[in-house]
């Protein structure tokens, strides 16, 4: 009986190591070489984590601060509240910041444009906190508006005690959140451009001229690299958070408390290389591009056209791209008036018929209600062209 039953559970744990061996490999299934406490790599598009090591631990994130900043005076700059060529005084408590700075004296005037500069390329902590001052009004103001950003961008693990990233107990992140930031930065052009800038002069006709150059060394030495943000203090030890581009996959990464100079570049590099050498990002329409139309009824127009709500693509295993088709579905006609931006329809990704993902189709172009005269009109084309 014994012999029976031993002989059961081995035929089983046969059965369960065997179904388990032909199981597919998580995509973190690989082991990075990583001195990293923190570490993440993420595709830009959908959010999909590829690697990750520690990613909630909550840590200092020193000068990374600074890539909410410049997202707070992008928003400032899209809503209209303050324009790039705005001129901004230094405040005396701007200019006494001093660690990474970009030489402010009390009641200087710089164009904003070069204050951002200072933040992304020389990680200025005076041009900080004159920036915060001006969108806010004060340094604690624009504190708070950073805990709001945070939290609705679901950056449960970070709390935010100042805008430049000087060492406070109570000012903390996670490599996680920090994707979630880098991610909702891309919204912003202006601002890849503002980190993509090697050297800047300004004072250049004084006698105080000063060089920004930028921190981020990897964009001499890793093509495609055109973000974000360094960040060293000796509790944070060195952080960096970045992007990188190469054909039409985008990548981002977080290393946080790596312990060696220059460590933080090496690292990136490696999730970079682990990233773009076992992965691809198939795309199929571009934003804005045109699907197709729908007819609409009752309108001005008789067509519409329709775009999808965003890049439709997906990142895969390299090897597997064939293995990958798309089913678009709409309504065959609208009743006007139409806006733009209705959802008409959607555009499903499929893997072996599994579907991967699905985006809205969206409406172009408003179309107003047609008047009475030209539904006549359109009735009576119809009727002599029968």
């Amino acid at each position: 009986m014994l012999h029976q039953r031993c002989k059961k559970i081995s035929v089983l744990l046969l059965i369960v190591f065997l179904f388990t061996a032909l199981l597919p490999l998580p995509m973190q299934a690989v082991e990075l070489p990583l001195t990293a406490a923190s570490a993440i790599l993420v595709d830009a598009h959908s959010g999909k984590i590829l690697y990750e090591k520690e990613p909630h631990k909550k840590l200092f994130p020193a000068s990374m601060t600074k890539l909410m900043t410049l997202v707070l005076a992008m928003e400032a700059i899209e809503s209209g509240k303050i324009k790039l060529d705005d001129v901004v005084a230094a405040s005396e408590n701007a200019a006494s910041y001093r660690g990474s700075h970009i030489f402010l004296s009390p009641g200087e005037e710089l164009p904003l444009h070069e204050l951002l500069l200072g933040i992304a390329l020389a990680s200025g902590n005076d041009a900080a906190v004159v920036v915060a001052e001006y969108i806010s009004g004060s340094n604690e103001g624009f504190v708070d508006l950073m805990n709001d950003k945070a939290k609705e961008l679901g950056m449960k693990g970070t709390h935010f005690a100042n805008c430049n990233g000087l060492h406070n107990p109570e000012h903390y992140t996670t490599a996680y959140d920090f994707s979630l930031l880098a991610r909702y930065a891309l919204n912003f052009p202006i601002l890849l451009e503002i980190c993509s800038v090697k050297h800047y002069r300004i004072r250049t006709e004084t006698k105080r001229p000063f060089q920004y150059d930028n921190k981020n060394k990897l964009l001499w030495f890793y093509p495609g690299t055109d973000g974000f943000k360094t960040g060293w203090t000796e509790d944070a030890k060195y952080c960096f958070v970045g992007t990188c581009k190469k054909e039409k996959l985008r990548l981002i990464s977080v290393v946080m408390g790596v312990p060696a100079p220059q460590g933080h570049f090496s690292e990136t590099k490696t999730l970079f290389n682990y990233g773009f050498s076992q992965f691809t990002f198939k795309e199929f329409y571009q934003e804005n591009e045109i699907i197709g139309e729908i007819y609409v009824g009752e309108g001005k127009k008789n067509k519409v056209d329709i775009i999808p709500d965003g890049k439709v693509g997906l990142i895969l295993p390299k090897g597997e791209e064939k293995e990958i088709t798309t089913e678009i579905e709409l309504v065959p006609l609208v009743n006007a008036p139409v806006n733009k931006g209705d959802v008409v329809g959607y555009i499903s990704i499929l893997k072996n018929g599994e579907i991967m993902s699905r985006t809205n189709l969206l409406v172009k172009e408003d179309i107003a209600k047609g008047s009475l005269w030209q539904m006549m009109k359109k009735i009576f084309k119809g009727v002599v062209t029968k």
